[in-house]
Formats: C-alpha cells, sequence, structure tokens
C-alpha cells in the first residue's frame, strides 16, 4: 500500500482550476516577460537582514510541513517562492496563496485544461515568452513563469488583486478563484515578520 501511495506522488495529479487565456501581448511586454523567465542568477532570498529571512524560512517552513512532508523539498520551494516573487515584486505570501489554490503544492499537478505545476502554467506561454528547454515542471522555471504572468495581470488591472487573480485563472468576473486565493493569502499565509 506504502508503494502505491509513493507512485501516485510521482505520477501528475489532475487539477480543476481554471486555464489562463492567451491574450496577445505587445513587443514591448513578450520582451520583458521574456528577460523574467529567463533569468539564472542563483536563487536567494533577499531580506533587509539575514535574522529576518531566518524568521520567515522557519514560520513558512513549519505551516508548510503538513503539505510537503520533505523538508528539503519545502525549503527548496520556499527559497525560490521568496525570490520569484520578490524579482516580480510580489508578496512571497500571495504566491503561496496561489500555489495551494492552484495545485495544492503538487509539483507535478497537471489541470483538465493542460495548466502545470506548482502555479498551473499554461504550456501556451513557454512558446509565448520562453524558449522550448523549458520545463514547467522545473521548480524555478514554473515559479519564475507563474510570478511573472501574475505581475503582468496586475500591471494590466492596475494593482487590482481580485481582477488580476481572476485573468491567472481565466475566471475573469468570476468571485471563487479570486475569493479563495485572497482567503489563503491572508489567512493562512499572512507573516507579520519583515518580508525583503
Amino acid at each position: 500500500m506504502r508503494r502505491l501511495a509513493f507512485l501516485a506522488l510521482l505520477l501528475p495529479s489532475v487539477c480543476l482550476g481554471g486555464a489562463q487565456i492567451y491574450e496577445p501581448l505587445a513587443d514591448s511586454v513578450r520582451q520583458r516577460l521574456s528577460i523574467m523567465v529567463s533569468d539564472r542568477a542563483p536563487a536567494s532570498m533577499h531580506f533587509r537582514e539575514a535574522s529576518d529571512g531566518q524568521r520567515w524560512l522557519a514560520e513558512m517552513d513549519r505551516r508548510l510541513e503538513g503539505r510537503i512532508p520533505d523538508r528539503q523539498q519545502r525549503l527548496e520551494l520556499l527559497r525560490t517562492v521568496q525570490y520569484e516573487a520578490t524579482r516580480a515584486r510580489l508578496d512571497p505570501q500571495l504566491v503561496l496563496g496561489v500555489i495551494e489554490v492552484e495545485s495544492g503544492f503538487r509539483k507535478y499537478a497537471v489541470s483538465r485544461a493542460g495548466a502545470r505545476g506548482y502555479m498551473q502554467v499554461m504550456p501556451f506561454w513557454v512558446k509565448l515568452i520562453g524558449q522550448p528547454s523549458h520545463n514547467l515542471f522545473h521548480l524555478r522555471t514554473n515559479l519564475a513563469y507563474g510570478c511573472a504572468i501574475l505581475r503582468h495581470y496586475l500591471d494590466l488591472e492596475r494593482g487590482d488583486y481580485f481582477r488580476a487573480l481572476g485573468r491567472y485563472n481565466g475566471s475573469l468576473g468570476k468571485p471563487e478563484y479570486p475569493n479563495l486565493v485572497l482567503t489563503a493569502w491572508r489567512g493562512r499565509w499572512k507573516y507579520e515578520g519583515p518580508t525583503a
């Protein structure tokens, strides 16, 4: 029985999220997003003080423990979330809320629409702003794309989280998805200490 459970973790999971919708992008937007997803600098957390980073990491690690049993995997995810979110000018806790709702923290999650990975990125984005070698199941690649796309939608919607999240999920105008993410972000992932 344990072996079957382990094998189930290795197979892609099916998610029920919406599908990001292809919208034509201006060349300047496409180029900016392409640069964001192609960055290969080492992922390192950015905090004013190293102790702030350690407190944030310890608190988020504790909260994520029940969802990702392997500590090394949890810490790698958290460090990458903090790096990519900060780089995209997003709150890392918002990104954790998106991941919770989109994939339930499953790296190999696949939606019925074909969205992939932690942040459920649609494959058309690779053709639009990426490179053929980009694998949406790769942690850093998935988070770089997801954060870049969410930042793009937040800019497009002039900071309106509700509308940006609706665009991200392909459910613009429907309250269910944005409300789930906002509740996760402001509830389960809210962090009171210094974040960057």
